[in-house]
């Protein structure tokens, strides 16, 4: 079986690995793609040459190869772990919860950042791994799970409990992670509607993902109900782009680094049932070409849909597409009142 170090010269010189690309303004699609100078404390050659080969050697020693099934992708370059960190402005004290910490090297950033690391790892040779690693600080536990199936909040909800018992201050707990692509999506709608146990969640995902949740506009196929989602429980923001070249194996696409600074329960819109609203989002996309009086008419009639839209100052002849977040709050409010 082909292992990492085999694969080893395949691989870029540390020297040429590529650091993210920050966008000059914040949100901003015009300017997401603009180089920007980072104010960072670069690592030291020998820091850097450590991170790089300790990923491999780590592998190797279990007789791993990053396994497709799981989207596993590792990070080769530290600086980007730091900046993941920087990003969630990760302090002396603060709780976070990582997503598949793979061999260590974002959740090591985490640590001497001054965090207590939770992290959930599905691949249990990583497991022992990371559990190897870090067997002699008491700021860390990975437990053996698949993310999308673990019941998270009771294994958060503890930690933030007992951080209360001693007077601790810290009210929220956050979410750094260098996401498997193929679970992102599954994630985020876990992940996001937990703004009473979350402040924020820093994720590195596919760049067309990234852009897709932060950027689609308005009348673009880009726009689906994930955006209405996304802006219902959180502020997203696009940090910057992470060149496909800084992770092995390398993915055929480029990765960045979104926040989503969650809102809590008194900040969502208000909506009588948060289950009902997004049943009739989803039912307008379901039709997206068709106008929201024929889409939604499973809903109430016709003429009771244009009423509503009409009541709520948008055209009887909307089509999803054509709606904000405050659009559908507006709509689905009147459509209530029928």
């Amino acid at each position: 079986m082909t292992t990492a170090v085999q694969l080893f010269h395949s691989l870029p010189p540390i020297a040429s690995l590529p650091t993210a690309t920050v966008p000059a303004a914040k949100s901003s699609a015009g300017a997401r793609n603009q180089p920007a100078s980072l104010h960072v404390v670069c690592a030291s050659r020998k820091s850097r040459d450590d991170d790089y080969h300790a990923t491999l050697k780590a592998l190797n020693s279990k007789g791993r190869f990053p396994r497709k099934s799981l989207g596993q992708h590792y990070m080769l370059n530290p600086e980007i772990n730091g900046q993941l960190a920087r990003a969630a402005n990760v302090e002396e004290g603060d709780v976070v919860l990582e997503i598949g910490p793979g061999t260590g090297s974002l959740t090591n950033v985490l640590i001497n950042s001054g965090a207590t690391v939770l992290a959930i790892e599905k691949d249990p040779h990583m497991v022992d791994l990371v559990r190897e690693r870090f067997e002699t600080t008491d700021k860390f536990k990975v437990l053996q799970e698949d993310f999308v199936k673990c019941h998270i909040r009771s294994h958060i909800s503890p930690i933030l409990e007992s951080r209360k018992a001693l007077n601790v201050s810290l009210i929220r707990a956050k979410v750094v992670s260098n996401l498997p692509f193929n679970i992102s999506t599954d994630v985020i709608k876990l992940l996001l509607p937990m703004g009473d146990i979350f402040s924020e969640v820093v994720l590195l995902l596919q760049e067309e993902t990234a852009v897709r949740l932060v950027e689609s506009s308005l009348r673009t196929s880009e726009y689906r109900p994930i955006n209405v989602f996304v802006n219902f429980y959180s502020e997203p923001e696009y940090n910057f782009r992470v060149p496909r070249t800084n992770f092995f194996p390398q993915p055929n696409v480029d990765a960045a680094v979104v926040t989503f600074r969650l809102k809590q329960a008194p900040d969502y819109p208000s909506v009588a049932s948060t289950k009902s609203f997004f049943s009739m989002v989803h039912s307008a996309f379901n039709g997206k070409r068709k106008m929201l009086r024929r889409s939604l008419q499973h809903i109430c009639p016709s003429n009771e849909i244009e009423r509503a839209l009409g009541d709520a100052g948008l055209p009887t002849t909307s089509r999803p597409e054509e709606l904000t977040l405050d659009d559908f709050v507006k709509l689905y409010n009147m459509i209530a009142k029928v």
